[in-house]
């Protein structure tokens, strides 16, 4: 269940921060925006719930990250 929250949450940010204003006319340029939004998601955009660290930075850290969700559940991954 908490998978399905956090593809729809990430479904939901692609869609309002990097899609949302763009223009697309084809399957082409869809697939091309996409491609540059998640890069974006996954290397410029620090995620409160990862310590702001983008999740790239988060992926290769060692060590202990605390990831914190909004409803206050945390889950610590070493």
């Amino acid at each position: 269940m908490l998978d399905n929250a956090i593809a729809e949450r990430v479904n939901g940010i692609l869609k309002d921060e990097y899609l949302l204003n763009k223009q697309i006319l084809n399957l082409i340029d869809v697939e091309k925006e996409l491609s540059k939004s998640v890069k974006m998601y996954n290397t410029e955009r620090p995620h409160m719930s990862i310590n702001m660290l983008t999740p790239n930075e988060a992926h290769q850290k060692t060590g202990e990250i605390k990831r914190v969700w909004k409803n206050g559940y945390v889950k610590t991954y070493m």
